[in-house]
């Protein structure tokens, strides 16, 4: 916001939360092989947050607090995942990506899938429109 006091900017993160414990993005393989055995079986917690900027100030303010739950799957599967699915989920706290093969992870959602996916678009999208800034 301060490189484009002008514009109209938006930032997003999520925190991943489980136990008490805050995951980041894997480093490599064996990390997202202990991220996935300390998800395997529990509901875990995504806090989305998003920030609107306008002339340099915040206007509006969105946390999302989604629940997922991973199945109980097998050492194998788990693995094989990693294999197939490592150059995306290096990316993805957790070591998953819930838009692709991930999502056969989970047994149970409980939230919103743009927040999900990192960016709360309903609500965002209904700011904008009572801004103005978008037609609506």
């Amino acid at each position: 916001a301060r490189r484009n006091p002008q514009g109209l900017v938006l930032g997003c993160d999520q925190i991943l939360e489980c136990d008490g414990r805050i995951f980041a993005k894997p480093r490599d393989p064996d990390e997202a092989r202990a991220q996935l055995d300390a998800l395997r079986g529990k509901t875990h917690r995504l806090h989305t947050a998003a920030v609107l900027f306008a002339q340099g100030e915040p206007v509006w303010r969105h946390v999302a607090t989604p629940r997922l739950t991973m199945r109980d799957f097998s050492d194998a599967y788990r693995d094989a995942y990693i294999a197939r699915n490592w150059d995306e989920i290096r990316h993805c706290v957790g070591g998953y990506q819930i838009e692709a093969e991930g999502l056969r992870l989970f047994s149970a959602i409980e939230g919103d899938l743009f927040s999900i996916q990192g960016l709360p678009l309903i609500e965002l999208l209904q700011i904008l429109t009572r801004r103005k800034d978008i037609d609506g």
